[in-house]
């Protein structure tokens, strides 16, 4: 007699396999909703102020540029290597409408915040998970081995697919000539384009690194790698940024000639990429990643000993690799200090603006300008190193440390010692490279000395947004996202307050507003003092609220 529970082993090949795939895939409905619960308030504060950036621009255009006359104004001035490097491609300055204005200026951002929000959901729950060991733990129930990818997947493109549809209904309702339902539709699916495909680099990079600060590293240096071959390329208008997707992007030319073809071609590489990251986490087990690490040292250095090289030691990739960009920056816009006068001949509202700004030369009146952008590049890099014992904090790594000898001072002191030198190296790295460019642009030996000064007078504000962030940490160590509040919103002023015309007072709230404009002004030491006690006063705050509560343990 045959047993009732005898396996059948007569079933179609394609039904175990069917079956296989979805085991694979088993529980992504339930793990997509958990994740919608953690995230609900992060995504939706995100989309939330891209929408309402995108929008408040839009609708202040008509009221500041009223006329064809002044866009026409505004196109001329942004008619100049820099300006497209930040902002895009030259064509959409031929017919400089609203909208025009708006893809121009903006598309570019967008899509490198959404890229950003989706390379960070997508390593927090994939890497992240498995770091620390959640992963595992929910995998020894039903759930597949693809879940968790498939699951961070279907969020990010939750969150991208919901800003499309604000911006469509939103954008189309503002009623600015130019912009129509369709147009809007193409921007809003432009964004989410770059949001989808950076979240399947994120997906790659979390098969290859067993961390997911690594995983979230490398991803970030794809986009920045890709913003950079769009910027270099729209610069000196040489094609190169057809290496790029968001140079593809931008060549949808949205509220111009609303090209769809170019999204198909980032459609299908994000499918490509996302099929590699699922082909890959085939081929490692779970908490591993791809590239093996090393065995190390057999015993530690000296300065492993202390809390301050142990610091600069977990900071130090992170730290060369801003220094190297930093360099590049400086380089890139000193370079073209010495064509400046050219370059704004016939700009008169720019030449007005620089004006404003101070300075016997346009040369220097620019490189005050830039300067500010630079600085606030590295002030990302100054929260990053101050929110890293966050990391170490909620990794288990902190405790075992503070159970020894080593007091929570002492330790929490090592890490924001790189932040604040860090920070000042990053500045004086951009300065030495703007310098060096500067001066043989301008053939002017003597003005090494003046930009590189123009670059360390950021310091006192990077060491108040240190302190912002160390006490965002040190008492409300749930809430450490307010952090960027400070680069974020120094960002979005220097960013749109030119065009925006944005009033003086919103400017004075961020620290980088008070740091005198060198080398186009004169030194004033009293800000620079004021700043430098606030930051100070920020860390020691900061520390003193670490020291009160407790540690989360693992």
């Amino acid at each position: 007699m045959t047993s009732a529970t005898t396996t059948d082993t007569t079933a179609p090949s394609g039904t175990a396999a069917h079956r296989q795939v979805g085991d694979n895939f088993a529980g992504v409905g339930t793990l997509l909703r958990f994740n919608l619960r953690r995230e609900r308030i992060r995504i939706t504060a995100w989309v939330l102020l891209v929408f309402l950036v995108t929008v408040s621009t839009a609708n202040n255009v008509k009221t500041l540029y009223p006329t064809a006359e002044d866009r026409a104004s505004v196109a001329r001035s942004s008619d100049n290597p820099g300006v497209l490097a930040m902002t895009g491609p030259h064509h959409y300055l031929d017919d400089y409408t609203y909208g025009a204005m708006l893809g121009h200026r903006l598309l570019g951002l967008a899509a490198v915040l959404m890229a950003l929000l989706s390379v960070l959901v997508v390593t927090r729950h994939t890497r992240a998970e498995e770091e620390t060991g959640r992963a595992e733990l929910v995998r020894s129930a039903a759930v597949g081995r693809h879940a968790h990818l498939a699951a961070a997947f279907a969020l990010a493109t939750i969150a991208n697919l919901a800003l499309t549809l604000l911006l469509t209904v939103g954008l189309s309702g503002l009623g600015v000539e130019g912009i129509t339902a369709g147009s809007a539709l193409l921007y809003g699916l432009s964004c989410a384009a770059a949001g989808l495909l950076f979240a399947a680099v994120a997906g790659v990079t979390a098969q290859i690194s067993a961390h997911a600060r690594t995983a979230s590293g490398m991803a970030l240096a794809v986009l920045g790698a890709a913003y950079a071959l769009r910027a270099a390329g729209d610069a000196g208008d040489n094609g190169l940024s057809w290496a790029s997707p968001i140079g593809w992007l931008q060549r949808t030319y949205v509220f111009v000639d609303n090209r769809w073809w170019p999204l198909l071609l980032v459609l299908l590489l994000t499918a490509a990429t996302g099929a590699g990251a699922f082909a890959l986490s085939t081929r490692r087990d779970v908490g591993a990643g791809l590239r093996a690490t090393g065995p190390g040292s057999p015993t530690a250095s000296e300065a492993l000993g202390s809390p301050y090289g142990l610091a600069l030691r977990l900071h130090r990739g992170m730290l060369a690799g801003f220094g190297a960009a930093a360099l590049l920056l400086g380089l890139m816009y000193g370079s073209i200090l010495g064509n400046a006068e050219d370059m704004l001949k016939d700009v008169d509202q720019l030449k007005d603006a620089l004006r404003r700004v101070g300075g016997t030369t346009m040369a220097d009146s620019l490189a005050a300008i830039t300067m500010l952008v630079i600085a606030v590049i590295v002030a990302v890099y100054a929260v990053l190193a101050t929110l890293r014992p966050r990391g170490e904090e909620t990794g288990g790594r902190a405790e075992p440390l503070l159970a020894t000898g080593l007091s929570r001072t002492r330790w929490l002191a090592g890490h924001l010692a790189v932040a604040l030198a860090g920070s000042t190296a990053l500045m004086l790295a951009a300065g030495i490279g703007f310098g060096i460019a500067g001066a043989a642009s301008l053939k002017d030996g003597g003005a090494f000395l003046r930009l590189t000064g123009a670059a360390l007078a950021y310091a006192p504000a990077l060491w108040v947004t240190v302190g912002f962030a160390v006490t965002v940490y040190g008492w409300l160590p749930r809430a450490v996202a307010a952090a960027w509040i400070v680069p974020g919103y120094a960002f979005v002023i220097g960013y749109l307050g030119p065009l925006l015309k944005l009033p003086e007072w919103m400017n004075n709230l961020s620290p980088f507003g008070h740091v005198p404009r060198l080398p186009a002004a004169a030194v004033d030491w009293t800000p620079l003092v004021i700043l430098t006690v606030l930051g100070a006063a920020l860390v020691a705050l900061g520390v003193a609220g670490f020291n009160r509560r407790d540690l989360e343990m693992k």
